[in-house]
């Protein structure tokens, strides 16, 4: 098993995903988290016949961190709902390469997606000739600084494709390895060192408040930072 598994229970599970791997399947034909906590799942519990596992949010490829799947029907309907009604609070860690102006920060920008390209783009106000853009909001702060390392907390309030990413280069501080968004190099095993920290939200089943938290990769700079903590 090359993921580790943060919270699991008869309705959700919970696992810190490896950077390079997909959340979902598509057009590679590369074998997805979502199947491999299938296998996860058949294995540890015995089950017969098909496992249910309900994708309720994605993290991009070369991204890591929490993401959480539903084992029920009605977990999958439920959490669906709560993000959907911006009720899960997600915290972010990214590494940039520049300070930014503003130590700590609330940032606003209006979304456009290139789907042929994937990839977005950010304007500070809408225009006539900005067509179909989604406003995209997130709270940011810096935490910690080690030479031209500079570690940002961020809270998205809304859940954009590339959201962050896209984000933090407008303001001129493309994440670490994320050459699709400014970055001058790519990261030596393809990872963007942009990391899904935690996510807290009232069980949609047990109606309590959990949170699931998640170390980031234990690669050079991401151990930099832990050392430091």
């Amino acid at each position: 098993m090359n993921f580790q598994v943060l919270y699991e229970d008869n309705h959700l599970i919970a696992v810190n995903k490896p950077v390079g791997m997909l959340v979902q399947g598509d057009e590679t034909g590369d074998t997805p988290l979502s199947e491999l906590v299938k296998r996860y799942v058949k294995t540890q519990y015995d089950k017969a016949g098909d496992v249910f596992l309900g994708v309720i949010h994605r993290l991009d490829r070369p991204v890591s961190g929490v993401v959480v799947f539903a084992r029920t029907s009605k977990a999958l309907e439920r959490m669906n709902k709560l993000f959907h009604d911006r009720e899960v609070d997600k915290t972010y860690w990214a590494v940039t390469a520049r300070r930014p102006k503003e130590l700590k920060g609330h940032l606003t920008h209006y979304l456009t997606k290139d789907t042929d390209k994937n990839l977005a783009k950010a304007y500070d106000s809408l225009s006539n000739r900005v067509k179909d853009a989604k406003i995209a909001e997130l709270d940011y702060e810096l935490i910690m600084e080690i030479g031209d390392n500079c570690l940002l907390e961020v809270h998205p309030q809304t859940g954009r494709p590339h959201q962050i990413r896209v984000q933090l280069a407008k303001i001129g501080c493309p994440i670490r390895g994320d050459v699709k968004y400014g970055f001058p190099a790519p990261h030596p095993n393809g990872a963007i060192l942009l990391h899904c920290r935690a996510l807290s939200f009232i069980h949609p089943v047990k109606k309590e408040r959990i949170t699931i938290t998640a170390e980031p990769p234990r690669d050079q700079i991401w151990r930099l930072f832990h050392r430091e903590q």
